[in-house]
């Protein structure tokens, strides 16, 4: 069984896993929304540093990597919020995530990065993008394609 043809489905899936689960870590923060920031209930008041910032990012970086639109530099900003966060609120209470609460926010640096590196995958709206506005000639103009026929190479 050839598993390389699911690659990059299961790529695609799993950007989009992980934009939303980042985004709902925004949508609590910033909006309130399932049980709040860090359970409270509520929103964390708007424009508080750093808080309130980083539920701004999670928000909507995790909802163009999960849409695939603008994916790389959203992932970029992503990973970057997420090592700052890990390394100025995790890691001065202990060296490993495992102690120092900070296996989220090193999980979602390295994951975005991985997803900046290698892009959003087929089915993303940058893919999408990227095929509309990369049609060969000849789908376009149909008098176009009698000028690029070619013969079939002779053995």
């Amino acid at each position: 069984m050839d598993t390389h043809r699911f690659a990059a489905p299961v790529w695609s899936v799993f950007r989009i896993v992980i934009g939303l689960l980042f985004s709902l870590h925004g949508a609590a923060s910033v909006l309130g929304l399932f049980g709040g920031a860090q359970g409270s209930g509520k929103a964390i008041e708007a424009g508080l540093w750093p808080g309130w910032y980083a539920g701004l990012i999670q928000l909507v970086c995790g909802i163009l990597v999960m849409i695939g639109l603008g994916t790389r530099p959203a992932a970029i900003l992503a990973s970057g919020s997420m090592a700052y966060a890990y390394f100025t609120v995790h890691q001065p209470d202990a060296l490993m995530p495992i102690q120092n609460g900070g296996v989220n926010a090193a999980l979602y640096a390295w994951t975005f990065l991985a997803i900046a590196v290698l892009g959003a995958g087929p089915w993303s709206l940058d893919a999408l993008l990227r095929r509309r506005t990369t049609t060969p000639a000849t789908a376009a103009d149909p008098a176009a394609a009698d000028e690029h026929v070619t013969e079939p190479a002779t053995a």
